[in-house]
């Protein structure tokens, strides 16, 4: 299957595109994969992306979607893929479009994962990481630590980091409802849009998807 993985900042779509590659048995491709990959890797687009991303520049359309190409290409996404965080606007949607027109293939399906704004307020700004250890993630209400702002795993002093304060999570959801959330529609009116309630269990949510995407 060919799948789209849309949704605002704090839907869970890192952790339901790991959980549906799995299960579906096909490569989940991340924008943020994408471009770590192609930067160190100092290929010929990665080189072109670090040198917008150093200057502060927004890295244009044509790089990442050059990106995209590649990593579609590749033998592992022969009978299908997952892409997370792209097309990221309408014009990389069309784009998306050509290309597979251009291999003779076509989307499957476009999964939204659909969240009230404030709720992903409340999971990005209730997050707290540990100093010694990003990967030790606690959250205020959901995961909270055992000793307010200690690390439960190494003791380490827990923080938020600055762009998961409020002010800047409700920046990033106006930059999502401006850029991103026109795709919605796009997608939609190819008959491809499938909407998946994000609230709840993680599996619960990723059954939701695999029953959806059967039908």
């Amino acid at each position: 299957m060919r799948i789209v993985l849309v949704g605002p900042p704090g839907a869970g779509k890192g952790t339901q595109a790991a959980f549906l590659a799995k299960n579906l048995s096909i490569p989940h491709i991340s924008t943020g994969d994408l471009f770590r990959a192609n930067i160190s890797q100092g290929t010929d687009l990665g080189k072109q992306a670090k040198a917008y991303m150093d200057a502060g520049d927004l890295v244009p359309d044509s790089v990442t979607i050059g990106m995209a190409k590649d990593r579609m290409e590749q033998p592992d996404a022969a009978n299908g893929f997952l892409l997370d965080g792209f097309p990221r606007n309408v014009s990389q949607a069309e784009a998306l479009d050509v290309m597979l027109q251009a291999e003779g293939m076509k989307l499957d399906a476009v999964l939204d994962l659909e969240v009230e704004e404030d709720e992903v307020v409340k999971r990005i700004a209730g997050r707290r990481i540990c100093r010694n250890e990003s990967a030790h993630v606690f959250h205020v209400t959901y995961a909270p630590p055992k000793a307010q702002g200690v690390c439960d795993t190494c003791g380490g002093e827990l923080y938020q980091r600055g762009d998961d304060s409020e002010a800047t999570v409700r920046n990033r959801l106006e930059v999502y409802h401006t850029q991103t959330e026109p795709i919605i529609d796009y997608y939609k009116a190819q008959g491809l849009l499938v909407t998946i309630p994000a609230l709840g269990e993680v599996a619960d949510v990723t059954k939701r998807a695999m029953d959806a995407l059967k039908k």
